[in-house]
């Protein structure tokens, strides 16, 4: 039997909402995160500043959106170099495999104001890299604000339709249908 077992980010993350389901969020300890991943507290530390950090993915997502708007077409509009990133993050992030563990974290957010309350912030700041990551295309400022402020829309409803249990598309393809919709809205008189 070997060791050390590999991807101690993501057997914490699983230990932290097999733990947050059956206990709670606020009756889980890191401690009890890192026995249930047969890690250490400090290993916890390595890779979460908290426990509430564990279900948020670090800086990944943000590296993820930043990386697709950079790579976007150099003529891509805005908004589409936007849903090229949330294309990229369907092919990397949300992938099929991903969708239960999706589906149990958002549940376990649901039912705690204090995560619910990081994951905006957490939509706050994917927002501001996006609106940065834009601008360094040379998309002016505002254009910027708008384009990312409606591309988290658009995450955010397909997000939700990819873990709904009666979906079983994928997020790329679900989030072109919304921004589809979202620009007939927009051009709706």
């Amino acid at each position: 039997m070997a060791r050390w077992k590999p991807d101690a980010p993501g057997r914490l993350a699983a230990a932290a909402l097999d733990l947050f389901e059956e206990h709670g969020y606020e009756n889980t300890t890191v401690i009890e995160i890192a026995e249930r991943a047969e890690l250490t507290k400090s290993t916890f530390f390595r890779y979460f500043p908290d426990k509430r950090e564990v279900l948020f993915g670090g800086g990944e997502l943000a590296g993820l959106l930043i990386e697709g708007i950079a790579s976007a077409p150099p003529a891509a509009w805005p908004l589409d170099a936007v849903a090229d990133a949330l294309d990229a993050l369907g092919r990397t992030f949300f992938t099929v495999d991903r969708r239960e563990f999706s589906r149990r974290r958002q549940a376990v957010l649901n039912a705690n104001m204090e995560l619910r309350e990081r994951e905006a912030l957490k939509r706050i700041d994917l927002t501001t890299a996006a609106i940065e990551a834009l601008n360094r295309r040379g998309v002016p400022i505002m254009t910027a604000r708008v384009a990312a402020r409606l591309g988290m829309l658009v995450w955010e409803i397909a997000y939700d339709q990819w873990i709904d249990t009666g979906n079983n598309k994928g997020f790329g393809s679900l989030a072109r249908q919304v921004l589809a919709e979202v620009r007939a809205a927009g051009a709706a008189r």
